[in-house]
């Protein structure tokens, strides 16, 4: 059935990925991106391309001002960026506190304000090892909160909590999706890393369907 639905858009692989699926789906979509002080807008910037091109609603909410409330991540303050698998525990260092009960919250808010009845956001599950806001117990309790929040019930729900990279990767293959149009590197030059979590995953999801990433790296890949 047809509805309308936020879907929270970084501009990376996974939410690129969801938006088209929600539109695929024939629902009428509301994206709605975040700036929470993160080391780069590359995938803001990519998310902003994407909307306007397929005429999307879209807004940006800059939380930099609260970035100070959200240290000790490598993603927001001057801490390197571990590079290797999500499995490793280095990784645990790229995780923001408390990002996504604060995402999920304020997209709740602006679901309430366009009468949309579902939020959804792209946790899936390479992200539970390293990721507590990305784990099923915590979508099933905020999906929980967010339907008494408001006068008006909202539903949070994560349609590729069960799925791998590579999976969801396969979704947007079949939909004929162009992921140069995405952004994934925990750095923000002007190439990819080829190194950090982040690229290491992405660039696993390619060589499991024996394909090139479109996206330019540091590295040879």
């Amino acid at each position: 059935m047809s509805e309308k639905v936020v879907v929270i858009y970084s501009g990376g692989m996974d939410s690129f990925t969801l938006l088209h699926r929600a539109r695929a789906a024939g629902h009428e979509v509301h994206a709605l991106s975040f700036n929470y002080g993160q080391r780069h807008v590359r995938e803001l910037e990519c998310a902003e391309t994407v909307c306007k091109a397929l005429g999307i609603p879209h807004k940006v909410v800059d939380m930099s001002p609260m970035a100070s409330l959200m240290t000790g991540s490598a993603l927001t303050d001057a801490i390197d960026v571990p590079e290797g698998h999500y499995e490793e525990d280095s990784m645990k260092a790229t995780v923001v506190p408390n990002r996504n009960m604060i995402l999920l919250s304020l997209a709740t808010g602006y679901a309430v304000s366009v009468d949309a009845q579902t939020v959804w956001y792209g946790a899936h599950g390479g992200d539970h090892a390293i990721y507590p806001d990305c784990r099923p117990e915590f979508v099933e309790k905020m999906d929980a909160v967010c339907r008494v929040a408001n006068y008006e019930p909202v539903r949070i729900e994560a349609p590729y909590m069960k799925l791998d990279k590579g999976q969801i990767l396969a979704e947007g293959l079949a939909l004929d999706l162009d992921y140069s149009q995405t952004w994934t590197c925990y750095n923000g030059r002007e190439k990819a890393c080829g190194r950090c979590g982040s690229c290491v995953e992405r660039l696993e999801a390619f060589a499991s369907h024996g394909l090139k990433d479109p996206l330019p790296y540091e590295v040879e890949v």
